[in-house]
């Protein structure tokens, strides 16, 4: 039981995040009021007479906006656990990660103690411009306090694009409140992580999710790493939830010969509709591997199984979540909307790798919770599997629908609950807050430091280590120091690479202690 505890809100973020934000399609149809208005059946008007009863005769002033919202969320969760409605206040943030920018001024933060404290600039954004850096605290919008009772909304932040505003910002270490102007703009959402070379020969990418813009970054950290010298490209979709659609396919166009399969749907009337390989592939050669886990889906689905039932490259890892259903996102005409299933997506040999849903989302969640309580993620042969799911590869392997992707090789996680949930710190950024205070205070000599000297010389103290086991119990009492002191260390020591340097240096630093990398090392000699 403790170990279900102890993943259940992890789970639920996940589930939820991929329900909200990550829909395998990103083709808008504005259906507007005038579809609303014109249901004639008994039944649709009843639910608006209802609401206009309410509205005009119940006994106290109610919120019917607020009551549509909740109905229609209710309708949406007992379609399946996909179909989501989206409220109009998040839309946008919605619409920006889909579409893979932003108008603002770019930085990643979190609110602490009344105050906004900078997690780091984005990359080439307004704020990395202007020189705001990791560790500083943003007091003040254009005069006006960003902290304490008088706050003002961090909604100022953000505005047109060319416009500007002065941030009052405190440096770890400064008494004074020294002005920054920033000049708003258009801020990427970069998909990719890191895109280095792993060896002289194997090139790596990560890939966080799939937005629009995904495929011309993923094309150009081709066009690098071939020119580093890369004759083999590992692809990493670990903890990536999906995205949209047309990226993904857009990425395994790369690595399959012309008129290929890629995919293919079929909507509720059998419609068939075909994703086919074009000559758009750069990298079209066997030297390729996917890295996938339980946390990989949907969009990150539709890659692996597209290579794996094209004989293609060699996936590895743990059994993926398992999202083969499509959605659509219909605008309702007052700044909200849905995201419908509209279709059921398929692998080149038929697969779907959809879980079922029939018994509601309850069960659906429990049963991704019950991978880590039969021990799948430790052995491969507790992989459940349905024979009359099978099917065959024209190469002749053997692979299965009816819940995610299995991998050609398999690599089990971190074993015992305290070791997966270190994994996790590292994977998710756990971290961010306890080292950001720690530059903020302690650390002030680091931001000073050059990035070899990082690498090189900075070694986590026993002391930081102890804080942050302290830090770490306020989300599981299990944690103690003995024995997990390179993982813990490795764990600070990356999400300070990422806040002094770049988000690529983090991944580097992880992927130095990583069984699945260890595993693709061994596998691409």
């Amino acid at each position: 039981m403790k170990k279900s505890y102890l993943y259940y809100p992890l789970f639920l973020g996940i589930f939820f995040a991929i329900g909200i934000w990550l829909g395998s399609a990103l083709n808008s149809s504005n259906l507007g009021d005038n579809y609303i208005a014109s249901s004639s059946t008994a039944k649709k008007r009843k639910l608006n007479r209802l609401i206009d009863l309410i509205d005009q005769r119940y006994v106290d002033k109610i919120d019917t906006d607020s009551i549509v919202d909740v109905t229609v969320n209710e309708i949406m969760q007992n379609l399946d656990p996909h179909s989501v409605y989206i409220p109009s206040d998040q839309t946008e943030d919605v619409e920006n990660s889909m579409r893979g920018d932003f108008v603002g001024i770019g930085i990643r933060f979190f609110v602490n103690q009344d105050s906004i404290s900078v997690l780091r600039s984005i990359e080439d954004g307004p704020s990395d411009k202007a020189g705001i850096k990791g560790g500083d605290k943003i007091l003040y919008a254009d005069g006006k306090p960003l902290f304490g009772e008088n706050a003002v909304s961090t909604n100022v932040l953000k505005g047109e694009e060319g416009s500007r505003v002065v941030l009052g910002v405190l440096r770890p270490g400064d008494d004074t409140v020294i002005n920054i102007p920033v000049t708003r703009g258009n801020v990427a959402i970069k998909s990719i992580d890191a895109a280095y070379m792993l060896t002289r020969s194997l090139g790596y990418i990560k890939i966080n999710r799939f937005a629009e813009t995904t495929d011309a970054e993923f094309e150009q950290a081709i066009k690098d790493l071939k020119k580093a010298g890369a004759t083999q490209i590992a692809l990493d979709l670990r903890d990536n939830p999906g995205g949209v659609l047309s990226a993904a396919v857009h990425i395994a166009d790369e690595f399959l010969e012309d008129d290929k399969l890629i995919l293919f749907q079929k909507d509720r009337d059998q419609k068939r509709k075909d994703s086919y390989a074009t000559d758009y592939g750069s990298y079209e050669s066997s030297d390729v591997f996917i890295l996938i886990n339980e946390n990989s889906a949907s969009a990150s689905e539709v890659v692996a199984g597209a290579l794996q039932d094209n004989d293609t490259g060699t996936i590895i890892g743990r059994r993926s979540f398992g999202k083969g259903l499509v959605q659509q996102e219909i605008k309702l005409g007052d700044g909200s909307s849905v995201r419908l299933t509209i279709a059921r997506y398929y692998t080149p040999t038929g697969r779907s790798i959809q879980r079922p849903y029939e018994n509601g989302n309850e069960d659906y969640f429990k049963e991704y919770i019950d991978r880590y309580n039969n021990g799948e993620l430790l052995d491969e042969s507790n992989i459940e599997v349905n024979d009359s799911l099978r099917k065959v590869t024209p190469g002749g392997k053997v692979v299965y629908g009816g819940g995610g992707i299995i991998p050609d090789v398999f690599v089990p996680s971190p074993d015992g609950y305290i070791l997966q949930t270190l994994d996790y710190f590292g994977r998710t950024g756990f971290a961010d807050q306890f080292v950001n205070k720690y530059l903020q205070e302690d650390g002030l000599s680091m931001r000073s430091m050059s990035q070899e000297e990082f690498i090189n010389n900075y070694e986590v103290s026993e002391k930081l280590m102890e804080d942050f086991i302290v830090y770490a119990q306020l989300y599981n009492t299990s944690m103690k120091l003995p024995g997990y002191r390179s993982e813990i260390a490795l764990i600070i020591k990356s999400s300070m690479a990422e806040q002094l340097f770049t988000t690529e240096l983090k991944i580097k630093l992880l992927n130095q202690d990583d069984i699945m990398i260890e595993k693709l090392l061994e596998l691409s000699n």
